[in-house]
């Protein structure tokens, strides 16, 4: 933006709160959830959902958990009057979810949204109006706050007037001073006090008061000021439930529904993955899941987010972006060596002790949401030896020794570079047997045998048939042990010309075509040192083929 262009702004007035107490609280326990997917998400779309798809989106929510459930805007929308009759009439309303409806404090309005409801078990009717000096100029063409007020205040009268023409539902009470965000506190708590008074709620049957951040002006920190102003000023706290409904405009809504949670709110509305007008409204899924990861039971279900995910993109033709806290395809991705690393030694140290979650870079457990561990680390050129190993470990079985990653991941990591992208799981799984496995390029084996019983304690004897260079050769070796017996015997046709330093093997774990592998490195005369790994059924001949592997890589 040009400087000259910052002459049209000016910031946004703070709260006079010397005395804030919301800085020194913490979240302990989960609010009372609204979804309001269905309307406040729908009427975002491009394209609106159809009965159908409102009603597998709301088999949704519910699976979930989501009691509270803003299902539209019946009076202005015959799809959204009819998805609810289909749902009376067709019984589809768990016994303990409430519908929300939203509606304008406006009389025709208020009584087709009656007619809407009619046999709903129970139902929450949201009637708002706009209060802040912007709507009242702009949209209200110069209203006075007066006259705002007596629209809050007789449609609530009319609301509690209608209740008895619907005997078969419980009817609770919602009220929104729309644009709250940038009301004056005075005005909006005067006009919520206004509708309390007609109202009457009680202790048993409370009144919600929400306060939407219709648009988010200012940061989370002045956001949470209103919030403790309004809860500390309000008559009959214990009467009402103060609700939160933030946007994402300056891309916090976050961050300004949990401030608000620690200045005193006891209800949050929002949608799944921020779905909503402009910037969106604020992510459910990740408030509920930011708490799950601090312990706190929050009574929503997102421990299968793919699925949760599908349905929404499907129902709404929306796309989760791939940086999407939780749901997002790379949230658990690590590109960044040192990141892969860290994950792997972590994940290991998990495995191992069954500790509290204490992963570098993961702030949850992904298969505690449906996702898996494949997808944790990705390899291309930026990448390092402890992402490899951990595919190699994870999907293929094999446990490279600590010493060998650095050695196998310069190999894949300069094939990502030179191939100028990403590898799939199944590229490095193949460079790496193409590089490091059963090599024979200049050093084959034919056969090998093994005896013990014509020689002496403790020791083998190995008769085998090599190639080298295109010579083959039948050896003999006696050793301490088949890897021992068989460097013998490359020694009698003089083609020992390295050190042992290093050996491991293991079963190969899930998914390999073998059930053994061994690594052996070896050190040359010269200084240089190579790694090879074997593979065979036979752990015996999986040491064998890693020390021919190992010879033929010290010689390229």
């Amino acid at each position: 933006m040009k400087s000259s262009s910052l002459k049209k702004y000016r910031p946004f007035s703070p709260v006079e709160l010397s005395d804030r107490q919301w800085p020194d609280q913490a979240i302990t326990a989960a609010p009372t959830w609204c979804s309001v997917d269905l309307r406040d998400g729908n009427q975002a779309l491009a394209v609106p959902m159809n009965v159908s798809q409102k009603l597998e989106l709301f088999d949704l929510l519910v699976s979930i958990g989501f009691k509270e459930i803003e299902i539209g805007f019946p009076s202005a929308s015959d799809t959204e009057f009819e998805f609810i009759r289909k749902l009376v009439e067709e019984k589809l309303i768990p016994d303990d979810v409430k519908l929300q409806c939203l509606v304008q404090a406006r009389e025709h309005l208020i009584r087709r949204t009656f007619e809407a409801i009619e046999g709903v078990p129970k139902a929450i009717i949201h009637i708002y109006n706009s209060t802040s000096p912007l709507q009242r100029r702009i949209t209200f063409g110069g209203a006075s706050q007066e006259k705002i007020k007596k629209i809050a205040v007789e449609g609530t009268a009319l609301i509690k007037e209608l209740v008895d023409t619907v005997p078969e539902t419980q009817v609770d009470l919602e009220y929104s001073p729309e644009s709250f965000s940038d009301t004056e506190l005075e005005f909006a708590l005067d006009v919520c006090h206004g509708v309390m008074n007609v109202w009457h709620p009680s202790s048993t049957n409370p009144i919600i008061l929400n306060l939407p951040a219709t648009v988010e002006w200012t940061t989370p920190n002045v956001h949470a000021d209103q919030i403790e102003w309004f809860c500390r000023n309000l008559q009959d706290r214990d009467s009402v439930r103060v609700s939160l409904h933030t946007h994402n405009d300056r891309g916090t809504g976050t961050a300004a529904t949990e401030l608000g949670l620690m200045a005193g709110a006891d209800r949050v509305e929002g949608t799944l993955f921020g779905n909503g007008e402009r910037t969106g409204n604020l992510d459910i899924a990740t408030v509920a899941l930011n708490m799950n990861s601090h312990g706190i039971e929050t009574g929503l279900d997102f421990s299968n987010i793919p699925k949760a995910r599908e349905v929404y993109e499907r129902c709404t033709q929306m796309k989760v972006p791939d940086r999407h806290p939780y749901a997002g395809d790379l949230v658990f991705t690590a590109f960044s060596g040192s990141h892969q690393d860290a994950i792997k030694k972590g994940m290991d140290l998990i495995e191992a002790d069954n500790s509290h979650w204490a992963v570098p870079y993961l702030t949850i457990d992904p298969t505690d949401i449906g996702r898996t561990y494949e997808a944790i680390i990705r390899i291309n050129s930026q990448s390092g030896k402890g992402g490899i190993a951990y595919i190699l470990d994870r999907e293929y079985g094999f446990d490279l020794p600590k010493a060998m990653q650095p050695q196998v991941g310069k190999k894949i990591y300069n094939l990502a570079d030179s191939l100028g992208r990403e590898l799939t799981n199944q590229e490095i799984f193949d460079a790496f047997k193409k590089q490091f496995v059963n090599v024979s390029n200049k050093i084959s084996l034919a056969e090998y045998e093994l005896f013990h019983n014509d020689v002496g304690s403790g020791q083998v004897r190995c008769e085998a048939k090599i190639t080298i260079n295109g010579t083959d050769y039948e050896v003999i070796g006696v050793g301490n042990g088949p890897i021992n017996a068989f460097v013998n015997a490359l020694e009698t046709i003089e083609q020992k010309d390295f050190k042992l330093k290093d050996y491991r093997s293991h079963a190969v774990m899930g998914g390999s075509d073998a059930d053994s592998a061994a690594y052996i490195l070896l050190h040359s005369d010269d200084g240089k040192e190579a790694w090879g790994c074997g593979v065979d059924p036979s752990i015996e001949i999986a040491g064998v083929r890693a020390l021919v592997s190992a010879c033929n890589l010290l010689k390229d």
